[in-house]
């Protein structure tokens, strides 16, 4: 019994060693059996105690879903019988809603063709309006066609020098002739040393006349603003300056005469638009111009000028006519004294008549007292002997 079956760790198995073992194992074995068994038992009726509780459970929510279906039910009863009553309903509100549109489309179709016979009217009217307005766009297309030929016919006079020396000058005598009185100017008058100015303004208190000048050098002008094509601008800009300063000078030498023109001559320039470019691109030939004493203007810029050299000589004719005015307001004066003591005389005889009218209502009072006095006496019937004068 003591024999050694093997070692294991050093420890020296025998037979008893092993039978005890093996005992000892197979009681453990049966234990654990024994605990399986048991919890296998227990997981069973867990199992059977929840199968019992989701039965009931499932009972429970069988008479809960039973009283859903009833109410369900009922509640489909009562649905049945309100959409029924609202079908009833729905059908009489349409009905009505449908004989509302009826006669709201009809009123409506009223309404539309009415709207359509106006507007055919207006449609009318807006086209006979069209027609007088094409009409006279056709008129005016006939004055737009006129007016081209009149600026081609105006191109055409500015291209010749002659009829350019023309309009400058005939736009300068308008403007003179309207603000002057004829014995105030005088167009192409000749001066003491033989040359004719192309106006002179007489001015007022024998004061020199103002001198002025038409003759603006448009050709150069126009070559220099591209109205000659092929031409260096800087070239044109140079001749421009010279024609200008050939003509400033001759201004000067031939206009200005002591004692006789005034000491500052006028250029004319026929145009606003040239004579703005010319001070704005030309600032050293205007200052040439104000130091030769000759004075660049355009035809507003004369205009103003005429105007004032018109309100200085009514200036003048009035301080003419003041001594003639003096001694009329004091002839008037005269003629006021006198009226006066007229009115007071005539004041003095009314005084004296009303007066006069005053005693006589007094002895005019004084007669009547008396006769209501005669009036209201008592005469007897018989006659009394009458009494000498003097008894």
């Amino acid at each position: 019994m003591d024999r050694v079956l093997f070692v294991l760790a050093d420890y020296p198995v025998t037979l008893e060693t092993a039978a005890l073992a093996a005992a000892g194992l197979f009681a453990l074995l049966l234990i654990a059996l024994l605990v399986v068994v048991i919890r296998q038992s227990q997981a069973r009726t867990e199992e059977a105690r929840q199968r019992a509780e989701e039965a009931a459970a499932a009972q429970a929510k069988a008479a809960e879903n039973e009283r859903h279906l009833a109410d369900m039910i009922r509640i489909q009863s009562e649905m049945t019988g309100r959409m029924q009553t609202m079908s009833e309903i729905f059908g009489s509100r349409t009905s009505d809603l449908a004989r509302l549109v009826n006669e709201r489309l009809d009123s409506q179709g009223q309404r539309i063709g009415a709207a359509m016979a106006d507007s055919s009217t207006k449609t009318n009217e807006t086209l006979s309006k069209l027609q007088e307005r094409l009409a006279v766009i056709d008129r005016a297309q006939s004055n737009i066609t006129q007016l081209s030929q009149n600026v081609v016919s105006l191109q055409s006079i500015l291209a010749n020098k002659q009829t350019r020396g023309a309009f400058g000058q005939g736009r300068m005598e308008t403007i003179i002739g309207d603000g002057l009185a004829p014995n105030a100017y005088a167009f192409q008058a000749t001066l003491s040393n033989g040359s004719r100015p192309d106006a002179v303004v007489y001015m007022p208190n024998s004061a020199p006349s103002l001198v002025i000048d038409a003759k603006f050098p448009l050709e150069s002008w126009q070559s220099f603003s591209g109205a000659a094509e092929g031409e260096d601008p800087r070239f044109a800009a140079s001749r421009f300056r010279n024609d200008m300063g050939v003509h400033i000078k001759a201004i000067s030498e031939k206009y200005l005469i002591p004692g006789e023109t005034a000491d500052t001559a006028f250029l004319f320039v026929p145009s606003e638009s040239i004579f703005a470019d010319l001070h704005e691109k030309f600032e050293d030939v205007v200052q040439k111009s104000l130091k030769a004493r000759v004075v660049i203007v355009s035809p507003s810029i004369l205009m103003l000028s005429i105007q004032v050299v018109q309100a200085l000589m009514r200036d003048v004719r009035m301080r003419e006519e003041a001594y003639r005015i003096q001694t009329e307001v004091r002839a008037l004066l005269g003629d006021v004294g006198r009226l006066d003591d007229r009115v007071k005389k005539l004041q003095s005889h009314f005084t004296q008549a009303q007066n006069d009218i005053g005693d006589i209502l007094v002895s005019s009072g004084k007669v009547l007292r008396r006769g209501e006095k005669i009036e209201a006496m008592e005469f007897d019937e018989t006659p009394q002997p009458q009494r000498l004068a003097g008894e």
